[in-house]
């Protein structure tokens, strides 16, 4: 974007600046985050004119890469989930270059380390002699991950809702749940992960047994880039603040400081709280708001890239891994990057982070270089029960629509789906057959 002054001047997604807003486009797209990217997607495989409009400098959302003195900082630590059903639908998985974690988490308790890799994927780490929780716990565990990865969804999501924390302990012991499940999952959902729905869990479960996590080489930014390179030119404006969205006539029509557009349909693609400004009325969740801290280093305090999770519940840290032993590039030559999560409500400030980290890695922290600190706000939306089929309403009329993880699940695969049902649901208004895939 450019800017003169303090003025935001309305560019394309190549920079150029724009001219004015159309008076009239088919559909308007209000956000460039995940589902504002899917829907547009859909809209114009279909052949529909399609006006998106993102009122920061840049397309994603919170799926975004910042740079600082040759470091990749990602906002906030984000993952690829290669298990997500609809990521391949967007994008060609393979050229986005993902260098992968390890399976398997590092978890530190009251006992020591102990490596709990998945014997199917990561046959080359070894099984730990030191269990954080009793065997049978553990047998547990995998029987539960095989049944959530490979039994029919549709008899997961017909079983009896409730919430993580009930479904977990009727399945788990107590100590596989504290140590193990919970501090992993907060890392997932944010703060207090177990008063999410049992449904909502299940499915995001689901994606973790069934794939593989990790980062594009260059960043999380490449995703964004590969949800965006398809669309036409002039499908997107940058720098474009919508502040109102009204009825007009059979259509919609959005007002911006660069002028008003009127159109057919209108879908809202944002974080729930600027979707409300925008409809009043429209419900707006709970949010749980994670804050990772990057610390920079010569070495680095672990060997392979594992997650290590807090068992003891004790320090506030979700968790933390060095990025850089999967992904080289994050850091320049000779460094490596570490990324450490925790959650807003633990109150950690980065000197209270680090000595965390330091018992945590068992190593000195005290040369570690702070690089910065990302708070993910809008945070992740939380799902307690009853969240019912999982998938709220995406039409409000019959020529608006809202779309976003907050009518799906809270995830990149919720996203990309309500941006695609949104889409649809467009497309049946206008009398359009949508494609069934995102073109």
């Amino acid at each position: 974007m450019r800017g003169t002054g303090r003025r935001l001047v309305p560019v394309d997604l190549w920079g150029n600046a724009m001219s004015d807003l159309p008076r009239h486009t088919d559909v308007v797209i209000v956000g460039g985050g995940a589902a504002g990217l899917a829907a547009a997607r859909q809209l114009t495989a279909a052949g529909t004119e399609v006006l998106l409009l993102e009122q920061a400098d840049r397309l994603g959302g919170r799926i975004t890469t910042d740079q600082a003195d040759g470091f990749l900082l990602d906002r906030g630590f984000q993952v690829v989930n290669t298990g997500y059903p609809a990521l391949a639908d967007f994008v060609d998985v393979p050229s986005l270059d993902l260098r992968f974690f390890d399976h398997a988490v590092l978890v530190v308790d009251e006992r020591g380390r102990h490596l709990l890799a998945d014997p199917r994927r990561q046959r080359d780490l070894p099984w730990p002699a030191r269990l954080p929780a009793p065997a049978s716990g553990l047998a547990r565990l995998a029987l539960l991950s095989l049944r959530l990865g490979y039994e029919d969804a549709r008899r997961l999501r017909a079983e009896p809702e409730t919430t993580a924390a009930a479904y977990l302990a009727a399945r788990l012991d107590e100590r596989t749940v504290r140590a193990l499940v919970e501090p992993f999952l907060t890392g997932v959902f944010g703060g207090q992960p177990l008063l999410t729905s049992s449904r909502v869990l299940a499915m995001i479960w689901r994606s973790f047994v069934r794939g593989r996590i990790g980062v594009p080489a260059s960043g999380m930014q490449r995703l964004t880039q590969a949800l965006a390179a398809p669309l036409p030119a002039g499908t997107v404006q940058l720098g474009t603040a919508v502040s109102a969205v009204t009825a007009a006539g059979a259509g919609q029509q959005v007002q911006t400081a660069a002028g008003t557009v009127t159109a057919r349909a209108v879908i809202v693609a944002t974080d729930p709280a600027a979707a409300a400004r925008l409809i009043p009325g429209l419900p707006v969740p709970a949010q749980r708001i994670l804050v990772t801290t990057y610390h920079a280093a010569d070495e680095a305090p672990a060997r392979r890239p594992v997650l290590l999770i807090d068992g003891t519940g004790q320090t506030g840290i979700a968790n933390s891994i060095v990025l850089t032993l999967a992904a080289p590039g994050y850091a320049p030559p000779g460094r490596h990057l570490i990324a450490t999560t925790v959650t807003a409500e633990a109150g950690l400030d980065e000197p209270a982070v680090r000595r965390a980290l330091a018992a945590l890695y068992g190593r000195p922290t005290s040369g570690w270089e702070h690089i910065a600190t990302v708070r993910a706000d809008p945070g992740l939306v939380t799902a307690p029960p009853p969240q019912g089929g999982l998938r709220q309403p995406v039409r409000l009329t019959s020529s608006l629509f809202v779309a976003g993880d907050h009518r799906d699940t809270p995830s990149l695969q919720g996203a990309l789906v309500s941006g695609r049902r949104a889409a649809r649901a467009v497309l049946s208004e206008l009398g359009v057959a949508a494609l069934t895939q995102s073109g």
